[in-house]
Formats: C-alpha cells, sequence, structure tokens
C-alpha cells in the first residue's frame, strides 16, 4: 500500500521539524511557506492527502487572528484530510469544517519546545487528534492520522474542543508555574538566599516540573516565548467568554499582569508582549 503524500503548510520551527521527521521515516513531503525555498509549492499542497497546517495563530489586542490558518484551509484539495497543529480557541476547529466542508479538517496539538523541537517532533509523548464532527469520514481520517504520525505511549481520539482545551491546559499550566516559581525567587532573593539550594530541592520532587524551576530563563525573567503570552491572553479571553467567574478571571488577568510586569523589567520579549497587548497597553 502506498504512502499517502504528506503536506506542510508553514515552516517555522514546528512545521520544518514536523516535516523533517516525516522525511526521515520515508514519506513524501510536499513544504509550502511563504519564504524561500519553499514559495512556489502552493500550488502542489492540493495533491496532498494529508496536509499539516502549522503557521502563527496570532493573539493580538483585537482578539484571536485566525487569517492565516483560512489562508491554508483554502489551497487544500478537495476531499483531502487537514490536520491543524496551530493553537485554537475551543470551538474554532469546528468553526472551520462548517466554513470549508469540502475536506476533513481535524485538530492536533503540538507539544514542541524550540529548543528540543527536532527530538520532540520524533518522540512525541501523546499523539491526540480532535474531531470537529463525530462520522465515520473523521474517524477514518482520524485512523489515517495516528497511522502516520510518529509512535507515542499515549494516544487519544476525541471531540476537537476537547483537543483544543488539552492544548490550552498545557501551556496555561506551565505559565502558572513560571509565574510561580518568580513569585518563589523574588521571596528567598529578598530574604538574602541563594536560589540554588531550593532549586536542588525542587530538581529532587517528583511532584515538581523541572521545566520551569528557573525564573532567570534565557534573556530575563517570566513566561515568554511564541507560546505563553499569546496563549494565556487568548484563554483568559475564553474563560471570560465562556464562563465569567469574577474570582476566575481576576486570577488569570493577575497572573498576566504580573507576568508582563517581569517580561518588561527584565526586557524579555517586548516584541512579543507588543505584538499581542499593543505598545501603548505594557
Amino acid at each position: 500500500m502506498n504512502k499517502p503524500l504528506i503536506g506542510f503548510i508553514g515552516q517555522g520551527f514546528i512545521g520544518k521539524n514536523y516535516a523533517d521527521d516525516f522525511e526521515m521515516r520515508g514519506h513524501s513531503v510536499v513544504r509550502y511557506s511563504l519564504e524561500e525555498p519553499h514559495i512556489n509549492n502552493k500550488e502542489k499542497i492540493a495533491d496532498c492527502d494529508i496536509v499539516f497546517i502549522a503557521v502563527n495563530a496570532n493573539t493580538t489586542q483585537n482578539g484571536f487572528d485566525d487569517s492565516n490558518i483560512r489562508s491554508g484551509l483554502s489551497i487544500v484539495g478537495k476531499g483531502k484530510v487537514v490536520v491543524i497543529k496551530s493553537t485554537l480557541p475551543p470551538g474554532m476547529t469546528k468553526k472551520f469544517q462548517e466554513d470549508f466542508p469540502g475536506i476533513t479538517i481535524l485538530f492536533s496539538p503540538e507539544f514542541l519546545s524550540e529548543v528540543t523541537a527536532a527530538h520532540d517532533a520524533a518522540n512525541p509523548f501523546s499523539n491526540i487528534v480532535g474531531l470537529p464532527v463525530e462520522d465515520e469520514i473523521h474517524r477514518l481520517a482520524a485512523t489515517q492520522v495516528h497511522e502516520v504520525l510518529p509512535a507515542a505511549p499515549f494516544a487519544l481520539t476525541c471531540d476537537s474542543d476537547e483537543a483544543e482545551i488539552v492544548k490550552y491546559a498545557h501551556n496555561v499550566a506551565g505559565f502558572f508555574q513560571v509565574v510561580a516559581f518568580n513569585l518563589m525567587y523574588d521571596v528567598a532573593k529578598n530574604l538574602g538566599h541563594d536560589w540554588e539550594n531550593i532549586k536542588k530541592a525542587l530538581t529532587a520532587d517528583p511532584f515538581i516540573n523541572k521545566s520551569y524551576i528557573n525564573p532567570v530563563h534565557k534573556t530575563g525573567r517570566g513566561a515568554g516565548g511564541h507560546c505563553f503570552i499569546k496563549d494565556l491572553a487568548a484563554f483568559a479571553d475564553v474563560y471570560e467568554k465562556l464562563v465569567n467567574d469574577k474570582e476566575g478571571v481576576a486570577v488569570l488577568r493577575a497572573l498576566e499582569s504580573k507576568n508582563i510586569k517581569l517580561l518588561r523589567d527584565s526586557n524579555k520579549d517586548i516584541d512579543l508582549l507588543s505584538g499581542v497587548y499593543g505598545e501603548g497597553n505594557i
């Protein structure tokens, strides 16, 4: 049986490393992006059996911007399968499926860290595929996608809303931890203590994620990078709109405000902050 032709829209660190992994595992791959050397492959995407979309889904001061994803969906061939890797607010995959009925759309969250993206793409800890519609077509498409993904110790096919929430839960949990350990760091520093001893104890604690215990990380302090800033802002908006529990909203907005201060005071990822909140709001 011939392997499906796999397309990738977007060749940032996510799309590139997924495409590299598929090629290394023997799949034929078509890459399309707005940059050289893949910019001329736009028409070839229509021939791909399964297309992964990994483009910027920006959170701006005006809300979630889905225009890049819509542009990608518009060039997929009729009857083909699309897997969106870009982070989406709950309910967005279902909206896309309604707006693009000629293709089968799925959502599969990615869990790649920029520094270890190649390893993460080849060695996923989970493969989750979300269905916007519970029918035979989408179930068959999900099975096909699971078959081409690299093996993972955990696999799940679920509702696309649930898959979207899983991705936000992953990033929002990390955001909470980054801010929490920065608060602990401030207490230690103000008492005149070295964080290293505390870090050693935290590293030995099996209940603590070791990824977030360095308050001073890369170029400064706070939850930075391309995912944390935009995803917390988007989730806070989603929570306020869907739940609107005033205490819950206050928690999220306080975390948001504290993190902006940490980033601003250490001059870390100011360009990313400005892109999400606008220069006048940071």
